[in-house]
């Protein structure tokens, strides 16, 4: 039996050993998630095409999908975001495997797949450990969207709650005017 020398390398392994699998490292557990389905990553391209019509890179912003976030909850720990708006000089804060600081987050976005309590229980605990200003949930569980933001003393106050026909204000904080619709964050770009 092959013993791996630490809990990273065993998540770089099982990275290799499933292509298109997302491996995290989460308060010291790998978490495996299977890739995602299409309106899933419909919802994330028309993000892209959102924050781009808001002329998001002008204001000094780059919107990125799956890149890592360097978490303050163990020494392994690293999650990968589905979708993150963060600082335009954000290669500047690499810590390591790909990873960036948590600093140069603005927003971090989760669409809910089969491991949707990793999304709507852990990483809102870790993320408002990482201290990321806004953290938006699209809970297809429980058809709604979830909006924590500005996290004080390690923890996010109670998330503002949106339903379908609603539109999501993303905070100033992020530094972009943009509202998303509630249903295309559920099920993806319909036009």
């Amino acid at each position: 039996m092959l013993h791996e020398s630490s809990l990273s390398d065993a998540a770089d392994r099982l990275w290799e050993e499933l292509p298109g699998h997302r491996v995290e490292i989460l308060n010291g557990s790998i978490v495996v998630t299977p890739p995602p389905d299409g309106p899933h990553q419909e919802t994330l391209t028309w993000l892209i095409e959102e924050f781009l019509r808001v002329r998001a890179r002008a204001l000094g912003l780059r919107y990125v999908q799956g890149i890592g976030l360097w978490l303050p909850t163990g020494p392994d720990d690293y999650a990968v975001p589905d979708f993150s708006v963060v600082d335009a000089d954000y290669k500047d804060a690499l810590v390591e495997k790909n990873c960036y600081a948590p600093h140069v987050f603005r927003l971090v976005l989760e669409v809910t797949s089969s491991n949707w309590t990793n999304d709507t229980a852990t990483k809102v605990d870790i993320y408002a450990r990482a201290r990321i200003p806004v953290y938006l949930i699209a809970d297809r569980k429980h058809d709604e969207v979830l909006l924590y933001q500005d996290p004080a003393d390690g923890k996010y106050p109670d998330p503002k709650r949106f339903k379908r026909g609603q539109t999501v204000p993303v905070p100033d904080s992020v530094g972009v005017t943009l509202e998303l619709a509630v249903d295309t964050l559920l099920d993806g770009d319909d036009d």
